[in-house]
């Protein structure tokens, strides 16, 4: 199936607002307009709603006890996570408590120079009248493309900082194919995903099959 970026765009905005709007019917009418208009602001400035981030994506690459971390939760470093969605930019994740875990595990978060990662409380009510919606922002240091997709100036770095060191461990070299999901994240299409646009993809793909074709990885693993 092809990949239409617009339509996934327009789910996930939906998904976003019927999970964190619909179980807030105890609020007055005026407060819950308050915490609609907010997310549709905060939609607007973190980018489309994801599924899974790029494995080099600055909000999951850092203390990082598996590799395979993609969504945010313990294992990158975050504490206090809970009712979170996602977005190409930053999430919103809305614990049941005052958010200070949340906010303290990413002021610790190691320094990245492709990004500054913040975290804030939100004065309004998502998910839950219970709960306290905390943003946490991926602030990148350099200019996006003008779609706002990340350039390849800025993926290819992060990418190499994640995939070099692997040579010393690694028996196989996995092909793009096997690898596409890793380095776009999802939703995604052959070449292109709501991070990265179809020039920036092919540039990760051209990068990644000279990467492989070194052998630096060992023999090419072919899936049947």
């Amino acid at each position: 199936m092809a990949f239409r970026a617009d339509e996934e765009i327009k789910e996930g905005r939906e998904h976003a607002e019927q999970y964190l709007l619909s179980r807030l019917t105890d609020l007055s009418p005026d407060e819950f307009e308050k915490s609609k208009s907010a997310l549709s602001d905060l939609m607007d400035q973190l980018g489309p709603v994801i599924y899974t981030y790029p494995t080099w994506h600055p909000l999951v690459s850092d203390k990082r006890k598996d590799y395979d971390c993609i969504f945010p939760n313990k294992d990158c470093g975050y504490q206090g996570l809970d009712h979170t969605i996602a977005f190409a930019h930053g999430f919103i994740t809305c614990p049941y408590d005052d958010g200070q875990k949340v906010i303290d595990s990413v002021n610790a978060l190691t320094n990245n120079p492709a990004a500054e990662i913040t975290a804030e409380r939100l004065d309004v009510k998502l998910y839950s009248s219970q709960a306290t919606p905390v943003v946490v922002r991926c602030r990148w240091t350099r200019p996006l493309a003008s779609d706002r997709s990340i350039p390849l100036s800025i993926a290819i770095p992060l990418l190499l900082e994640n995939e070099l060191p692997m040579w010393q461990t690694a028996e196989v070299a996995e092909t793009w194919e096997s690898m596409r999901s890793n380095f776009l994240g999802k939703p995604h299409g052959k070449r292109s995903s709501l991070f990265v646009n179809q020039e920036t993809g092919q540039g990760i793909k051209k990068i990644w099959e000279s990467l492989i074709n070194t052998g630096m990885y060992g023999s090419i693993k072919i899936y049947q």
